[in-house]
């Protein structure tokens, strides 16, 4: 049997980047699984990719009442990851008070309408795993992303706090952090410094990579097989942690 045989998991943004590397890695571990996402011809791309039986759902995690109607219909999630995320640059005088509540809303009150959502039948059934994507920037100051970075900051408190709560009910929470990573939000980082600065894809590339002691952007796979890790029955002994994936970036 596999490690995850038996277990619903639910991956949030789920179609790509993190989320699809994250649905494909506990898919192989044997786990059900669920992906959500706003685009669903996305979703059943995604889903067609993974191969094995992959329940779709269109979702808008910033809506609450959504969450609920939806995950009440789904049965008991064992595993959930919020991946759903979302970057917005600009430098802090610019930044609107509309990009500062979207980003508050998608990247840190997803999480926690997710969270309360999928909490109660994991206390229930008495094992759950809660994994949160976080980013080096929850860890860390970046410039121009103050929104983004307060926002991810916001998760890893938040993992710390139910960390604590849930320490004794056999559900565990962790947050995974990853550093400048192959993903549409990167790629979108690099538009935006060659749309700014002149410079070319690679330089761009390059800037970014170059916060990463490895001088590389992290693979998504790199990212997932820490959220993998982080559901074994092994890891129960992890909890409220914020693991760098980031080559050495933080430490």
């Amino acid at each position: 049997m596999a490690a995850l045989d038996g277990k619903h998991a639910l991956v949030t943004g789920g179609s790509r980047g993190i989320g699809a590397a994250s649905a494909k890695a506990l898919l192989a571990q044997g786990a059900s699984l669920t992906i959500t996402g706003r685009d669903s011809a996305a979703l059943d791309n995604a889903a067609k990719a993974l191969g094995g039986h992959v329940r779709t759902l269109v979702l808008d995690v910033c809506d609450e009442a959504a969450v609920q109607r939806a995950f009440a219909q789904l049965g008991t999630i064992d595993i959930l990851v919020n991946n759903a995320g979302q970057a917005v640059s600009a430098p802090f005088l610019k930044t609107s008070a509309a990009q500062w509540r979207d980003m508050l809303d998608v990247n840190l009150g997803g999480t926690f309408h997710c969270t309360q959502a999928a909490l109660p039948g994991m206390l229930a059934a008495g094992w759950g795993r809660i994994i949160n994507i976080a980013s080096t920037a929850g860890l860390t100051g970046y410039r121009y992303v103050s929104a983004y970075t307060a926002a991810k900051h916001g998760v890893i408190g938040l993992t710390r706090a139910l960390a604590l709560e849930l320490a004794t009910k056999g559900v565990t929470v962790n947050a995974v952090c990853p550093g400048f990573t192959e993903t549409d939000i990167v790629r979108g980082a690099v538009a935006n410094i060659m749309q700014k600065t002149g410079r070319s894809e690679q330089e761009a590339r390059a800037e970014l990579a170059a916060n990463n002691p490895q001088q590389r952007l992290v693979q998504p796979e790199e990212v997932a097989n820490t959220v993998a890790w982080l559901c074994m029955p092994e890891s129960a002994a992890m909890n409220g942690q914020a693991i760098a994936v980031a080559g050495g970036e933080v430490m």
